[in-house]
């Protein structure tokens, strides 16, 4: 009975070998324009994606390339040996997801504050095969 389980866990080793995740946690800017990048990368190549985002001129596609090329490390890892041009690797899922709000008083007139909220992020990316 033991078996059977440790075989089922083997083989789905085997199947999340071609998926790889990475996240970037509390990143200082709003998830909103965070957005924005990632939408552009959303189902392109890697190498694409890198070329993207290192010609983009918006402040989080440099978060997103270093997001890109950590997650390209995790395949590495998993896959030592393989060639990652040869693996078709896509950016298959990617998605910005709201933080925590830092919440500030700035003064405005007649003695009132007004509160600026200070947004952050989390980014969450899954490469994947091009097959799959």
């Amino acid at each position: 009975m033991g078996s059977r389980k440790q075989d089922s866990s083997i083989a789905r080793k085997e199947a999340n070998k071609d998926v790889v995740k990475a996240s970037l946690n509390n990143c200082p800017s709003s998830p909103r324009k965070m957005r924005l990048v990632a939408d552009i990368i959303r189902g392109e190549q890697v190498d694409k994606a890198l070329y993207i985002l290192k010609y983009s001129k918006k402040e989080a596609s440099n978060k997103l390339e270093k997001l890109l090329l950590s997650a390209m490390a995790n395949w590495q890892v998993k896959n030592e040996g393989a060639d990652i041009e040869e693996a078709n690797l896509i950016v298959k899922e990617i998605f910005v997801d709201s933080a925590r709000q830092l919440k500030r008083l700035r003064p405005a007139p007649q003695g009132r504050g007004y509160r600026i909220r200070k947004r952050s992020n989390h980014v969450t990316l899954i490469l994947g095969n091009k097959e799959n």
